[in-house]
């Protein structure tokens, strides 16, 4: 059945098996109590051996199903040879029975970027604060992220010894999004998602400029856009460098297939083609609604210590 399925599609419904034995990589090295944590920039720039064995597991499995597609993720790593357990060459079966998009029925493989996240909210993961971490794959065709994966290996974790441990969100634009209930903030509220661990005076007086009634600060970039589907939150404001694309390119295909925007600080999309600078650097404005409305509150102080790209 795969090989009549529209290659995207088949492309996708592998990232969520990638994805979902990402995540098992991910709770073994934490139940392994060795996280091997490196510093990369400094204290809150770090990477652990989740980050890279689910990098490698995720780019050899992709490849070697997709050797075509152009994959680029976080970490910096070594060419060197995979081991056979981290590779996965499952298809998620329901995928695989969605019907393809007209648009995208016929791209090809070399048309595809891939960003990868192998885990989102590393310095998270290091702190136990295990519900912001998140594996993100993203799909982008001619600069546009078209589909996403996102996994959330602890999701569920303090329910108890007795739920199931994980789950895993997707989507795809003209298709819908999946694995999770869409859901609004409570009506007439204003809450606002930010960063945790990277504040500034910009963050603080955008955040402040939206006049929230409520501000939630957690880490992962996929955890806050789950918070805006899932309606605890209503817009993401993160007015700094500091974010990449492997960072937003599956949350903003996730967000989009519901009808929501992720954008600059300016209102202007990213760009997802392979040879983009990695870091966005005006910032991050997400919401599921009422884009407009927090665009237009953003200080032009701001605006203008955030050139557009």
């Amino acid at each position: 059945m795969a090989s009549q399925t529209a290659l995207v599609m088949r492309l996708l419904a592998s990232a969520y098996s990638v994805a979902e034995k990402a995540g098992t990589i991910v709770r073994r090295v934490l139940h392994s109590g060795d996280l091997g944590i490196v510093e990369k920039t400094g204290a809150n720039d770090l990477q652990t051996l989740a980050d890279r064995l689910v990098q490698k597991s995720i780019c050899a499995s992709l490849s070697k199903s997709f050797p075509k597609i152009t994959i680029i993720g976080e970490e910096d790593l070594p060419s060197e040879a995979v081991e056979e357990d981290l590779i996965e060459t499952g298809m998620y079966d329901v995928i695989l029975r969605k019907p393809c998009p007209e648009k995208y029925s016929i791209l090809k493989e070399e048309e595809l970027v891939v960003w990868v996240d192998p885990l989102d909210g590393t310095k998270e993961y290091t702190e136990g604060l295990l519900d912001h971490v998140t594996v993100l794959i993203g799909i982008a065709y001619r600069g546009k992220a078209i589909a996403g994966v996102i996994n959330q290996p602890f999701y569920n974790y303090q329910m108890g010894a007795d739920v199931t441990l994980g789950r895993t969100l997707w989507g795809m634009l003209g298709l819908g999004a999946f694995g999770f209930q869409l859901q609004d903030v409570p009506e007439g509220k204003r809450i606002v998602t930010t960063t945790r661990s990277h504040s500034n005076k910009l963050v603080i007086d955008a955040v402040q400029a939206m006049e929230p009634h409520d501000v939630i600060r957690v880490g992962g970039a996929g955890n806050k856009i789950i918070q805006l589907v899932e309606g605890k939150a209503s817009a993401y404001v993160f007015a700094s460098p500091g974010c990449k694309k492997w960072d937003t390119c599956a949350p903003e295909a996730i967000l989009h297939a519901v009808g929501g925007k992720l954008t600059d600080m300016h209102g202007n999309a990213y760009c997802y083609d392979a040879g983009v600078k990695h870091m966005n650097s005006a910032g991050v404005l997400a919401t599921l609604r009422n884009h407009q409305y927090y665009a237009s509150r953003v200080p032009q102080a701001v605006l203008q210590a955030l050139p557009s790209d």
